[in-house]
């Protein structure tokens, strides 16, 4: 009988609740793509955690919401796959939204699921003491939930109670991964999620939910560096002009920040090349979606 404890803790929540944010102070590194925009984080993203002999496997997921399109759609059903297949299933709440209705539209699934969840409330250094209160109550009256928690993802409050009590959650079992494995993200499509993220960051409206980047090259270098190609698809000849910008300055400033954060993360050079291409209609191609490991069928 092994004394190992190994299992999945899915975050879940609507967009923006801070999922990413939560992974990444978790992992206590970068692991997830973080943006001020709502439904940035588009795939589920595998982080692993070690603690004495407890392996556990968060995994973040994109935001769950009323989608309409087959990408928005896609976006949503690996979110509560990921639900589905976890031993724990923490519900991320923005405490400082004005209105519940997102956080219970998630309630209601877990319901019809037959699931129960850990709840935290986040952004708790936004709200007044009394506020939090009241959200602890009205959720916790919708019987879902075993506990409760009050944390900023940001700042780090109340995180590091989350790390143990999560591991003693899991069911005993030999670990899935190697000790040493941080996620199951290749580095080619964490390359990718890295541009799309500044993209996210320098673009407004709604011109980042109109494009996603892939990475067409990556050839190590025998100086230990790597060379990687990357194709920015848009939807429209007006929108490679924006992503350029003005003789190519815009492009220029994504990949340089782009670069310093892959060669940050990576320990090693990076030669980065941005091309942007129009695919009027990336959102209906299956292989963009095969490319972000989403099902096109939804």
């Amino acid at each position: 009988m092994t004394d190992k404890q190994c299992g999945y803790v899915a975050l879940v929540g609507a967009p923006n609740a801070g999922k990413s944010t939560l992974m990444n102070r978790l992992m206590g590194t970068k692991v997830s793509i973080v943006t001020h925009k709502v439904q940035t984080t588009r795939v589920r993203i595998i982080g692993v955690s070690v603690l004495d002999s407890a392996q556990i496997v968060f995994v973040d997921t994109p935001g769950i919401f009323a989608p309409k399109r087959r990408l928005e759609r896609a976006m949503v059903a690996a979110a509560w796959g990921g639900a589905a297949d976890a031993d724990v299933i923490v519900l991320l709440v923005d405490a400082s939204e004005r209105s519940l209705d997102h956080a219970l539209h998630v309630v209601v699934g877990l319901k019809k699921a037959g699931r129960q969840a850990v709840l935290a409330l986040n952004k708790i250094d936004l709200v007044p003491r009394d506020t939090l209160l009241g959200l602890t109550e009205q959720l916790n009256a919708t019987g879902v939930f075993t506990e409760t928690y009050m944390i900023s993802a940001l700042a780090g409050d109340g995180v590091a109670d989350l790390i143990p009590r999560f591991a003693s959650m899991l069911p005993k079992g030999p670990w899935l991964y190697p000790e040493d494995h941080l996620t199951d993200m290749n580095e080619r499509l964490f390359a990718s999620e890295i541009t799309r993220e500044k993209l996210f960051l320098r673009l407004h409206q709604e011109l980042p939910y109109a494009l996603t980047v892939e990475t067409e090259g990556w050839q190590e270098r025998p100086d230990g560096s790597a060379k990687i190609d990357q194709v920015i698809y848009v939807e429209r000849t007006s929108q490679r002009a924006i992503v350029l910008g003005k003789g190519g300055q815009q492009i220029k400033t994504i990949g340089a920040t782009a670069r310093a954060e892959m060669e940050e993360l990576m320990e090693r050079k990076i030669h980065l090349f941005l091309f942007v291409k129009v695919r009027a209609k990336w959102r209906d191609d299956p292989e963009r979606y095969r490319e972000m490991g989403l099902d096109f069928r939804e």
